[in-house]
């Protein structure tokens, strides 16, 4: 299976200012905003708002 351009690959940094970042998928079709996630930052001990940075 050959990888495409419609989901491409974006990384989720931190809003709490940590610096930490996840690394996922996303299909532009369906969300061809920003993509906002909430999920645990284990620098801050706690779950928090991960924005797409481009």
């Amino acid at each position: 299976m050959a990888r495409t351009t419609l989901r491409p690959v974006v990384r989720l940094k931190s809003t709490a200012g940590t610096g930490v970042t996840y690394v996922t998928r996303k299909n532009r079709r369906n969300d061809p905003d920003r993509l906002v996630l909430r999920k645990f930052d284990p620098v801050a001990g706690q779950h928090v708002p991960f924005r797409e940075e481009r």
